[in-house]
């Protein structure tokens, strides 16, 4: 007896609600973080269960929206219509897709098929995987954080940090795909990003090097941390197992080398209490002591500053 797959049983709750007609064409679906939260499961699972939904033709991302029901549905097992074929949605499937499966999944084969049509008809649209890389995370930066910006540097750069976390967090991929500093990619809504971290800076007596030293300070620190997702995300869908799970398995081993006695601090600071490595808890740990340094760097700039 087979049990069935979460992302499958999350799959078949939010088709129902598509086919009873509770979601209308254009309604927004629950996003990966409200399926995290309502169903219990991991973020891999959530996005599993979305892409399983848009290769069947029942939603559709729009970028700086979200997840929608999808205006014409496909008939069952059939391929999706080629009907409308654009660009926008072109870019929302290969999204769905990598969020799903991973960056090296990506191919305009792969994105052809999921339309049921060729590579050539895609490349009318999108002229290479490179630009529809581009055009990816250019989506995925389209979005901005809610309400008006607060009071002082140092909030405004949580919120914005916060914002840029919580897009990796939902696009594993996008870390990798934006990792180049030296060789940025031409994306107008990344630059307004860029744009609303140094306007928080503004003002505050640094140089213009400085700027942009604690924007790319930053940028690189959450993209280091936000790596580790792409990775676990990667090593669940290779291993099977999730990172307790794969913790569990190694527990001897890793007991064994630490009963050597080679390593006494490290071992001491394993007891009774434990320690399990929460990579939101990291980034905000990391967040506040970079930012701890950005406000020494501003302490020290002569003349009156705002807080």
């Amino acid at each position: 007896m087979t049990t069935e797959a979460p992302y499958l049983r999350i799959a078949g709750e939010l088709r129902r609600r598509i086919v009873s007609g509770e979601l209308s064409p254009g309604d927004r679906v629950p996003s990966t973080r409200r399926i995290t939260k309502e169903w219990g499961v991991a973020m891999a699972t959530a996005t599993k269960a979305l892409a399983t939904l848009n290769q069947e033709g029942l939603v559709r991302a729009v970028p700086g929206v979200g997840t929608v029901v999808a205006e014409h549905v496909r008939e069952r097992g059939g391929p999706t219509s080629r009907r409308g074929l654009d660009r926008g949605r072109i870019v929302g499937a290969a999204i769905a897709l990598v969020d799903a499966e991973g960056l090296a999944a990506l191919s305009m084969r792969r994105v052809a098929t999921e339309f049921g049509t060729s590579t050539m008809a895609l490349y009318r649209h999108v002229p290479s995987k490179a630009e529809l890389i581009r055009l990816m995370s250019e989506a995925v930066f389209g979005g901005a954080p809610a309400g008006p910006p607060p009071v002082g540097w140092r909030p405004r750069l949580e919120r914005e940090a916060r914002w840029l976390w919580s897009q990796y967090e939902q696009h594993p991929w996008l870390a990798r795909a934006m990792a180049a500093l030296t060789r940025p990619l031409a994306s107008p809504h990344a630059m307004r990003y860029t744009e609303r971290v140094l306007s928080a800076l503004k003002g505050l007596g640094l140089t213009p090097a400085q700027m942009l030293h604690v924007h790319l300070t930053l940028l690189g620190f959450a993209q280091g941390i936000a790596m580790a997702v792409e990775l676990e995300s990667q090593a669940r869908q290779d291993t099977g197992m999730t990172a307790e799970e794969w913790m569990e398995s190694v527990e001897p081993r890793m007991e064994a080398i630490q009963t050597a006695a080679a390593y006494p601090v490290l071992s001491t600071l394993f007891g009774e209490d434990g320690f399990e490595l929460e990579l939101d808890a990291l980034f905000e740990f990391g967040l506040a002591r970079v930012l701890d340094g950005v406000e020494v760097l501003v302490s020290g700039v002569p003349g009156e500053r705002p807080s």
